[in-house]
């Protein structure tokens, strides 16, 4: 008696399974990447309120702080939706 089950190429592996896979061999890492996004972009986004609230209380804000907070928010965020899935399922 045998135990053995043969499947053919067709049958060995779940299709949404495989398009997984797929997705995932084309865009490595994209969760990673997107987590480090998203963590630069907050990172950015509070030097930001934080230096909005400084100077809301008076307190003199140097220009070239204030855009690089600006610049990593827009940089980081953008990289954030770039990085997105683009199919439509």
């Amino acid at each position: 008696m045998r135990c053995a089950v043969t499947r053919s190429k067709s049958e060995s592996i779940d299709p949404a399974l495989k398009a997984r896979l797929l997705q995932e061999a084309r865009t490595p890492w994209r969760g990673l990447r997107r987590a480090v996004w998203l963590a630069l972009a907050a990172s950015g986004a509070v030097g930001l309120a934080t230096m909005a609230m400084r100077s809301a209380s008076g307190v003199d804000v140097p220009s070239g702080d204030l855009l690089i907070q600006v610049g990593a928010l827009s940089l980081f965020g953008s990289l954030l939706w770039l990085d997105r899935n683009r199919s439509v399922s």
